[in-house]
């Protein structure tokens, strides 16, 4: 597997586990999964509770590569910014719903859905959106659009979303998100801010009998994986990677 950090000024890989039904939130339990989790990984050592009842441990962001981990009301999540390879996140990712059906009580059964998403961002000072329509163009039934007179685009995030099996089990989405608003248009004041881009690959309800968490995050990692390097980086990163380079 290759790193990606050529291709974006960062990189991410997450996955979420979501549960139907609320996880234990006692002290005794949350602690003892965080406290497996800093046996194997050291340097997370950032514990917090937010208010919204979202429980992290992380490590320190000074790097700008750094582990998390975080248990909320109904779901589980894994992250890891810049890794040193995928291998690692993977297995990080590996440990964490290992972990999750004894410490957190979460049976195969009560999954509601699982994901795996790869992330890149690219910082830009300027109009994010219409920086998308010179790298990436926009449908042709939209095209005109750019040349009313006086127009500025204020809003451009293009999505797509599609189902990999009859049943739409398991669905990817890929978008796209920037950080301008009608405001930085209006005063010509652009902060630097990144644009986003997002895989998303999920598979929805239980697991099937015999299949493991990890075995069906494995497969979403590698259907992300085949689409990034298949398409997305020709498609989306390396035009946005140029387009920001001569501006």
């Amino acid at each position: 597997m290759q790193n990606y950090d050529a291709f974006s000024d960062d990189y991410y890989v997450n996955m979420t586990l979501n549960t139907e039904m609320d996880l234990p939130q006692s002290r005794e339990t949350v602690l003892h999964f965080f406290e497996q989790m800093r046996k194997q990984y050291p340097a997370m050592r950032n514990f917090y509770n937010r208010d919204r009842g979202e429980f992290v441990l992380e490590e320190d962001k000074d790097q700008g590569n750094y582990r998390w981990v975080a248990v909320e009301s109904r779901r589980v999540c894994s992250g890891q910014v810049n890794p040193s390879s995928i291998e690692d996140v993977l297995r990080q990712h590996a440990m964490v719903l290992d972990q999750a059906p004894y410490a957190l009580s979460i049976s195969a059964i009560d999954c509601e859905s699982l994901n795996v998403m790869f992330g890149f961002d690219f910082t830009y000072c300027g109009n994010h959106n219409e920086l998308l329509v010179e790298a990436l163009g926009t449908i042709p039934a939209f095209e005109r659009f750019a040349d009313i007179p006086g127009a500025t685009v204020i809003c451009n995030e293009p999505s797509i979303q599609f189902a990999l099996d009859a049943e739409c089990r398991t669905q990817c989405r890929l978008s796209l998100e920037t950080r301008t608003t009608a405001y930085h248009v209006r005063t010509g004041d652009y902060p630097e801010e990144q644009i986003s881009v997002y895989l998303t690959a999920r598979r929805y309800g239980s697991l099937e009998p015999g299949e493991s968490f990890e075995a069906a995050m494995l497969r979403l990692a590698q259907v992300c994986q085949e689409i990034v390097d298949g398409y997305v980086i020709d498609q989306v990163l390396r035009p946005l990677q140029q387009a920001i380079a001569i501006k």
